[in-house]
């Protein structure tokens, strides 16, 4: 390949993927000019400096004219010859570097038009933009921009504006969204997306982390690309789940009846009468003046809900049973991230692991303002006896959850 034929490549390769069809193009168009301009030059160099024999016509193709050769002797016409071929040779360079700027020309002409594609990802999610999983997805937008120059950019719809959970998930699996934020939903395909959350399976955060991070979190991972069709490529912690009430509980014996609001999940009810307590499904908009008018006496969810719905106005105490603490994926349709080259997907991951960073920053400071917010409108926090929760719970527990993922969840109470 020439010089030049190198430039043009060069050049057009800063368009990006799509750089390559321009750049193909242009470069026929340079090795076309390349070969038309060596066999002129070598007409004038054979004609210039070819020594004819004696009586030899010569009649060199570009002094042909009208059909009739112009013949010539060895003596004036070679002098004239070559210094007309000479006049020639100038001419013929000075065209192939008005040809070259003209390639190098349609090169920077198709470059930064095809450099101009972008890659827009649109990201819905169901929480609001005050929540930490919105800024964190919003941080994942600004650094996978910054990290492929704009190339590649995220559109992030909150509040479900993009439409419900299930219905992104469908979504992605059609090719008509690109990302979400979702969790144990998943197992509606993939059954050990259920390990993400399972009662009194991690007494701490740290425990969660290296289980999420670990060879099981690892194969909830691959379950869930295989057949869901989504790629989980960052997580975010939840907020452990605790109890409030109106008087301390700090042991299962101390539940003793407690009649107390559930989400409408089996496991849940099942959990809490194994506890002791009197558990019911109610819709969540129902619980706040169920609490004021008495007809329970006590729910169970993050602090962060906790002080959004006031529930510190009906209930004095909160019992940090931290019973369910779980996380959520940040994914990616797997179709989008196989139309990804392999350094567009490192800049993906390396986008979310900067969100996923960053939002646990917000996830703990959160976690200590709603608790400090909470004290200040008189509620009372009461550790527990969190061994004897979660013995109580194990049977019910694991009479709940699949075989596929019985053994894994043995380990975890084993542990």
């Amino acid at each position: 390949m020439s010089t030049m034929s190198t430039i043009i490549n060069a050049t057009a390769a800063r368009g990006g993927r799509s750089a390559h069809r321009g750049r193909g193009s242009v470069a026929r168009l340079w090795s076309s000019l390349e070969r038309q301009t060596a066999d002129f030059l070598a007409s004038v160099m054979r004609a210039a400096f070819h020594r004819p024999a004696f009586g030899e016509e010569q009649t060199p193709d570009f002094l042909v004219s009208g059909g009739r050769s112009v013949a010539a002797g060895r003596g004036s016409f070679a002098f004239a010859g070559r210094k007309f071929a000479f006049a020639l040779l100038f001419a013929a360079l000075a065209s192939t570097l008005a040809l070259a700027a003209m390639a190098l020309a349609a090169a920077s002409f198709v470059s930064p038009a095809l450099a101009q594609e972008k890659t827009v990802l649109k990201l819905g999610h169901l929480a609001n933009e005050e929540n930490s999983w919105h800024l964190a997805s919003v941080k994942f937008g600004e650094e996978l921009a910054a990290l492929t120059g704009g190339r590649i950019t995220v559109e992030v719809y909150p509040n479900e504006s993009l439409g419900k959970e299930i219905d992104l998930i469908n979504g992605m699996q059609l090719g008509t969204v690109d990302m979400t934020i979702t969790g144990e939903s998943l197992q509606n395909w993939a059954p050990k997306a259920a390990l993400l959350a399972i009662p009194y399976g991690f007494q701490t955060i740290e425990d969660m982390d290296a289980f999420a991070s670990g060879s099981v979190g690892d194969e909830i991972k691959e379950q869930i690309v295989e057949k869901v069709q989504i790629r989980p490529i960052a997580y975010f912690a939840r907020g452990a789940r605790n109890l409030t009430s109106n008087r301390p509980i700090r042991h299962p014996d101390d539940l003793d009846g407690l009649k107390m609001r559930v989400p409408n999940v089996p496991l849940f009810v099942d959990v809490w009468n194994a506890l002791g307590a009197n558990p019911g499904p109610m819709a969540f908009s129902e619980v706040f003046t169920s609490l004021q008018n008495g007809n329970i006496e006590s729910q169970e969810n993050p602090l962060a809900l906790i002080r959004s719905a006031s529930f510190y106005e009906v209930q004095s105490h909160v019992n940090l049973t931290s019973h369910v603490r779980s996380w959520i994926y940040l994914t990616i349709a797997e179709s989008t991230w196989q139309g990804f080259s392999a350094a567009e997907q490192a800049a993906v991951m390396e986008a979310a692991a900067r969100a996923q960073a960053y939002e646990r920053g917000l996830f703990e400071e959160s976690l200590a303002e709603d608790r400090a917010f909470l004290e200040s409108k008189g509620m009372t926090f009461v550790d527990v006896d969190a061994a004897a929760f979660q013995a109580a719970a194990k049977d019910a527990v694991l009479a709940n959850v699949s075989d596929e993922i019985k053994a894994t969840v043995e380990g975890l109470f084993a542990n």
